[in-house]
């Protein structure tokens, strides 16, 4: 049988459309692939931005400046026999916060420990990154993103939520040793809000009235 020149080219043209069923099910699998890394991909984006961590518009830190008291906090090793748990912050000359750190301990000793923290973000000073001379700093760990955040304060800096951007570490403070429950509700509904596990949130101790 013969072909002309044109049934010639149209011939081999069809045999390189041709497929065979190795070649087509190998397509599929990179396509269903591709499909795969898409849809992850997206849901990781999603996921990414529903876990995105948002601070208090803006802090002034001379009104921040002071004691606060722990009403509770996310369990944290360090803190584990602490009782009458309580933060002093002041500012200093060079724009850091001294932090002064204190609790008794539930054999009636006192544990206390001093830091610096230094303001991440400027725009809003809600972000810092505080560091201790000890092994607490190994543990928590400076970010350049910061390890103090100020999740929520109200407008008389009464009561704050500070925690960690991984969502480990929350503690729940307030300028009075003992907070009411509905201010409490609140705070703790703005804590899961946020995405912290309130659930395991453990309320501070108290060894006696303050």
């Amino acid at each position: 049988m013969r072909y002309s020149g044109w049934e010639l080219e149209h011939q081999a043209q069809r045999g390189h459309d041709l497929v065979t069923p190795k070649e087509s099910a190998v397509k599929t699998s990179l396509a269903l692939l591709m499909s795969m890394c898409a849809l992850i991909l997206a849901s990781c984006a999603g996921i990414e931005s529903r876990q995105a961590l948002h601070t208090v518009a803006s802090v002034d830190l001379a009104r921040y400046a002071g004691t606060w008291y722990e009403i509770a906090r996310l369990p944290m090793w360090f803190q584990r026999h602490c009782i009458d748990s309580k933060a002093t912050y002041t500012i200093r000359p060079d724009n850091k916060i001294g932090v002064h750190n204190e609790c008794v301990t539930d054999t009636g000793g006192l544990d206390q420990v001093d830091g610096i923290a230094t303001i991440v973000d400027t725009q809003t000073n809600a972000k810092l990154a505080v560091t201790f001379d000890n092994f607490f700093a190994r543990l928590v760990g400076p970010s350049r993103d910061g390890n103090y955040w100020i999740l929520d304060l109200d407008m008389d800096y009464q009561t704050a939520l500070v925690g960690t951007q991984n969502r480990r570490y929350l503690w729940i403070l307030s300028r009075n040793p003992h907070l009411d429950d509905v201010t409490y509700q609140r705070v703790v509904g703005k804590a899961q809000q946020l995405g912290f596990p309130v659930s395991d949130l453990i309320r501070a101790k108290r060894r006696s009235p303050m």
